[in-house]
């Protein structure tokens, strides 16, 4: 190879480096943010500021299912407003009301959109995704043909009366220039108005004392009102209710409210068992409750399904008939039913029992049944024991009217009403000293001085006590308590029956 060809192929070739080996090595600089520590990584801040990145994305929990509740409703009440976006499939499945209003017949009829071409099963396929991130979301939409999801708006309307009970009302959607829905906001806070004039208070109270509004009431049936309604949706996602867990009378008080909404919304199947739950849990205190208003909580059991407590009130309510009959006018006709039944298998048990207390009697020595002819004394003792049964068993006889003719056929007064003999019956499930005591032994044997003596008293009170076993012995089957109410040895002064028996077959809602 010539000089200048050597010099040719150094030019056009490019530069090979070769490595040395005992040279130094330059060290490539990295950010800052790496050069501290290789191993470390840089954690997700979660409070970053969104300010011209993406938008932040809303809740998808309750009550504000924002990816995928389908179904708006709004609970406006004195001034208050609450908005939820819950899904159509729980309310439907938890509420006849909503199952009716969102079906497919009813939205073709008020115009409101849906599913074109989609079945009813699809929907389910769709809300199936509930809870899930962003991709659950993009699922939603997906299923939904053109973009556009099924949506309802419900509006709570307090109607034009007073006395008239607010009602869920569904709203048509309104939409947007680009066909979007568009669902209206509150309008904006704006800044205080200036203060008014001391007259103009003066003249507003003067106009409220004049009319009498009554505010405390009002804000507190609104306050009800919003407390109800969250409540029942709470218990459509399986949420537990916020009611009075202290004072039962306040306990009550909110779970009757309650149970007449679910009533309303064709909603006790699902909020029955939880008012059920929570009341049970006051235990000693809801028997005691219930014995002292029992025809207000027939109707709660009734109301909320609750076997115990319509059962506990069911042997009040019959045991003291007729005396709560005024206030349970308004109750099914099968309930009616029941208590009548019940009351008439009382009143016949009764009647058995007491012709076998009258036939009670004691026996002579040869085994021969008391007489005035073989045994005085054994026969004053069992016909002192049937008077007290007679006096205290049957009713007392009417006034004799104070005149005579036509007059007094006009004037007769009412007949007297049914006799409540329970506190009898329990006196003689007592036996001892409850009736027909010492003092009351010796004042009838006084009546006749011949036969009074320390042995004829003696004798008296030992054979009256063999008649006192033989009714204990008789009254038993009326002695049962089917109360959870623990009414101790001496019945808890109670002065009627509770031996009414209540079976799986007698509750009408099964």
């Amino acid at each position: 190879m010539t000089t200048a060809a050597a010099s040719f192929y150094e030019l056009s070739s490019p530069p090979v480096l070769q490595p040395q080996l005992g040279s130094r090595t330059l060290a490539v600089r990295r950010p800052s943010s790496v050069t501290t520590r290789s191993t470390t990584t840089r954690r997700h801040r979660t409070n970053r500021s969104h300010n011209g990145g993406a938008a932040y994305a809303p809740q998808n929990e309750f009550p504000n299912f924002a990816h995928t509740g389908d179904v708006e409703i709004v609970i406006s009440a004195g001034g208050q407003e609450k908005r939820y976006t819950l899904h159509r499939l729980i309310l439907a499945r938890s509420s006849g009301f909503f199952d009716a209003s969102t079906s497919e017949e009813w939205s073709r009829g008020q115009g409101q959109p849906h599913l074109p071409g989609v079945a009813p099963q699809g929907r389910e396929n769709v809300l199936g995704r509930i809870g899930e991130e962003d991709e659950g979301s993009q699922a939603v939409r997906s299923n939904t043909s053109g973009g556009q999801k099924p949506f309802w708006r419900y509006e709570l309307d307090s109607g034009n009366e007073t006395d008239e009970t607010p009602m869920l009302i569904q709203k048509p959607l309104q939409t947007t220039l680009f066909g979007g829905e568009h669902t209206p906001r509150p309008p904006p806070v704006r800044n205080k108005p200036p203060a008014p004039s001391n007259g103009f208070f003066r003249s507003i109270s003067a106009m409220q004392s004049a009319i009498h509004i009554p505010q405390s009431t009002t804000q507190n049936q609104d306050n009800d009102i919003i407390r109800d309604y969250d409540n029942l949706f709470r218990i459509f996602y399986n949420y537990s209710p916020t009611l009075d867990s202290v004072d039962i009378t306040e306990a009550y008080i909110q779970c009757k409210s309650l149970l007449n909404l679910a009533d309303m919304y064709d909603a006790l199947e699902v909020v029955g068992p939880r008012i059920d739950h929570h009341l049970l849990q006051f235990q000693g205190r809801l028997w005691k409750q219930i014995a002292k208003y029992p025809p207000s909580y027939l109707k709660l059991g009734y109301l909320a399904r609750s076997k115990v407590i319509f059962a506990e009130a069911l042997v009040h309510v019959v045991g003291q008939w007729p005396t709560g009959a005024p206030q349970l006018r308004n109750i099914p006709d099968i309930i009616l039913e029941l208590i009548e039944d019940k009351v008439d298998e009382l009143q016949d048990l009764k009647a058995k029992i007491e012709g076998r207390l009258f036939r009670l009697t004691l026996v002579t020595n040869r085994g021969e049944r008391a007489s005035p002819w073989n045994s005085y004394m054994e026969w004053t003792v069992v016909s002192l024991f049937r008077h007290w049964l007679a006096e205290n068993t049957t009713p007392p006889p009417p006034p004799l009217p104070k005149t005579s003719g036509s007059e007094a056929r006009q004037s007769a007064p009412p007949p007297p009403p049914p006799l409540n003999n329970g506190r009898i019956y329990r006196l003689l499930g007592a036996g001892g000293s409850a009736y027909l005591n010492h003092d009351d032994l010796k004042r009838f044997l006084k009546l006749r001085p011949e036969d009074y003596s320390r042995e004829n008293i003696k004798r008296f009170e030992r054979r009256m006590d063999e008649m006192k076993h033989l009714a204990k012995e008789a009254v038993k089957p009326l002695m049962r308590n089917f109360l959870e109410l623990d009414l101790g040895r001496d019945g808890g002064g109670m002065g009627y029956l509770t031996c009414t028996r209540v079976d799986d077959a007698d509750f009408p809602w099964d």
